[in-house]
């Protein structure tokens, strides 16, 4: 992981919490935590390496393949 994109989306989610949280003051609770709770489900998901990232595939032919080995 880079330290770069680390401290920009930091940053990014920083200021668009800066500027929203005004406008949200005059909202019930509710929508205060769904916002808090998107924002920072969308941070984490920024800072993973989705791309990179091994898939399922990867993960049932890593428990599968010693059986198919065994198997034949």
């Amino acid at each position: 992981m880079k330290w770069g994109q680390i401290v920009t989306m930091s940053a990014f989610a920083c200021i668009l919490f800066a500027f929203e949280w005004p406008r949200l003051s005059r909202l019930p609770g509710r929508d205060k935590v769904s916002f808090i709770t998107l924002l920072f489900t969308g941070w984490v998901l920024s800072l993973l390496d989705l791309p990179n990232l091994p898939g399922p595939t990867t993960l049932i032919n890593a428990i599968f393949k010693p059986l198919g080995q065994f198997l034949e």
